[in-house]
């Protein structure tokens, strides 16, 4: 291999973990906000809480959603150095421009945006995609949060049933204490998943590059670079995103927010075993209707739901069009 086209993947592996550090910033108000509009931790003590467990969450799960990034959105003959620039160049720019504004919007979706419009702008044609595996990328964006919502509304009347007994302030100290636990299985469901997006970019750079074979397993150095990227971004955290998400959609208690962390947590552990690369933000804002829901539809307000909503439609098509422009710089470069 000559030295420029190791200086180009060298640059495209930081540019990919550039923005694995950047999904863990833009979605740490996905595994803290409901614990710290909750009062349980401190912003400090719950991004510690939440990048810890986002770092362990490759000892848990096996890694079928990076084969679906990598293997299944797009048809790996029409990936080249160009194609992989313009989809992380385009998806971190979504990622920027939406974390600048608050917009709770979904990195997962700004990468398979990307990815998919680099390739289509490349080819000239959908045949870039595989069908299926963009489908299920797709039909995730509607089926995460409805399930993150139904999950949350049924433990929160569960909940709320069996808790008819006590006094409210009995209720808040031990939902107080199983915060901790929810906070730690969704910061654990939101690492297993969305780590895996950038691996599986990073296995289709070096399969296109002939440094690996197409069947190859993921190297450790691979995994444990993405889950430390993802680890230290949640460890900065988003905070402009924290307060839309954990007090403008709804006001939690402690009992709310253990609702909300463990419906989305059940749904995102579901997901990625069946390596389905979900929304971590629209499972949890989905969790944290459901919770508002529960008690009584006015308590959601529904104006800034909606919002966030048209944030998710156009999350795809606008990523997909940035990243078609970075393509475009990408051919002048590489």
């Amino acid at each position: 291999m000559d030295t420029h086209l190791l200086l180009v993947i060298i640059v495209l592996i930081g540019l990919a973990l550039a923005f694995d550090f950047m999904n863990g910033f833009h979605d740490a108000a996905n595994s803290i906000a409901t614990i710290v509009s909750t009062q349980v931790l401190s912003p400090q003590m719950a991004v510690a809480w939440a990048a810890f467990f986002n770092f362990v969450a490759f000892l848990f799960f096996d890694h079928h959603v990076a084969a679906t990034i990598g293997k299944g959105t797009v048809h790996k003959e029409v990936v080249d150095n160009a194609v992989i620039f313009g989809a992380l160049a385009g998806a971190l720019s979504w990622n920027i421009i939406t974390w600048w504004f608050g917009i709770p919007s979904s990195s997962s979706h700004a990468l398979v945006g990307g990815l998919a419009g680099a390739a289509v702008a490349k080819t000239g044609s959908l045949s870039a995609l595989i069908g299926g595996g963009f489908l299920k990328t797709a039909g995730a964006i509607v089926l995460s949060p409805m399930l993150g919502m139904l999950l949350a509304i049924t433990l929160s009347i569960i909940v709320t049933w069996f808790c008819v007994r006590s006094t409210p302030v009995s209720v808040d100290m031990r939902f107080r204490k199983l915060q901790f636990v929810s906070a730690a299985l969704y910061s654990l469901g939101h690492g297993g998943n969305d780590a895996q997006k950038t691996m599986g970019i990073i296995m289709l750079l070096l399969i296109s590059n002939n440094m690996l074979p197409g069947n190859a397993d993921i190297p450790l150095w691979v995994i444990l670079s993405c889950q430390i990227a993802m680890g230290l971004g949640t460890l900065f955290g988003g905070w402009r995103i924290v307060k839309t998400m954990g007090m403008g959609i709804t006001k939690l208690k402690p009992m709310g927010g253990f609702c909300a962390e463990t419906a989305g947590a059940i749904t995102l552990f579901l997901a990625t075993s069946l390596g389905i690369p979900v929304s971590t933000t629209h499972t949890i804002t989905g969790a944290i209707v459901g919770v508002g829901a529960s008690r009584r539809m006015s308590a959601v307000r529904w104006g800034l739901a909606g919002r966030i909503v048209w944030a998710w439609v156009l999350t795809i098509p606008c990523s997909a069009l940035v990243s078609a422009i970075c393509w475009k710089i990408g051919t002048m470069i590489f």
